[in-house]
């Protein structure tokens, strides 16, 4: 696994500066999350962590090694599922692994596990649009699974789901990051939701972004909602928002 790590980054994009000095690090097999305002530039750090963008200054490192292009072993998923129309769920699954000219037998064997692992056993051969918005993204969460990638970066995932699709979403996730320990980093608006999945919670500031806050959620799996540990962290996040 990787160990995620910005060193005193900052980011301009002609005259707008996004971040500003931010530093955050992310353990090995950890899953955190980062929340702040609407467009405060965090889903510009998650793309520096993929290897998308490159600082302005500072530097970008996993395993103490410079981040400088995207790598099979991080992986981004985004709000969009993303998923080829045209193409089986089992084909869109299997894209990554052509990419990578992966041998067909290992290919089909790794993308039936990946598909066991979210629950789309029996819909290998339907298409995108033969399914609803949660499977669609749980075949996207197979796609970013069936690589093996060490670092798993999640921008506001589920952010366009319905309420109760959410939730189940949320503990199907836990659910593959307890099985396979990679680092994950959730973007999310959703306090609530970063409290109840995250071992380390970063809260940035407006553009540009800083670290206002960073806690350590100590509440054990599994989490029960209501724990008032995780109220309390929601409190401290709303508070360092300046939102409550």
């Amino acid at each position: 696994m990787q160990k995620i790590e910005l060193h005193h980054v900052s980011k301009t994009f002609g005259d707008l500066t996004v971040l500003q000095d931010l530093s955050i690090s992310i353990e090995k097999g950890e899953f955190a999350a980062i929340v702040g305002p609407s467009g405060c530039g965090k889903s510009t750090a998650l793309r520096m962590m993929a290897g998308l963008e490159s600082a302005t200054s500072g530097e970008v490192t996993a395993n103490g090694n410079l981040i400088t292009k995207p790598h099979p072993s991080r992986m981004m998923m985004f709000q969009e599922h993303a998923l080829y129309p045209w193409r089986t769920i089992q084909k869109n699954v299997s894209l990554g692994l052509e990419l990578q000219n992966v041998p067909k037998q290992e290919a089909d064997s790794r993308v039936k596990t990946a598909l066991l692992k979210v629950g789309l056993k029996g819909f290998e051969d339907y298409y995108p649009h033969q399914l609803s918005g949660g499977m669609r993204q749980r075949a996207a969460i197979a796609r970013s699974l069936v690589t093996e990638p060490e670092v798993l970066l999640l921008d506001e995932p589920y952010g366009a789901l319905d309420a109760m699709t959410r939730l189940t979403m949320q503990k199907e996730l836990l659910r593959i990051w307890e099985e396979t320990k990679q680092t994950m980093i959730l973007i999310t608006h959703d306090m609530e939701e970063a409290a109840y999945l995250a071992d380390r919670i970063y809260v940035l500031s407006h553009r540009p972004a800083q670290v206002l806050k960073e806690l350590t959620v100590n509440v054990p799996r599994p989490r029960p909602r209501n724990h008032p540990q995780l109220a309390e962290l929601k409190k401290e996040m709303m508070e360092a928002l300046q939102l409550n």
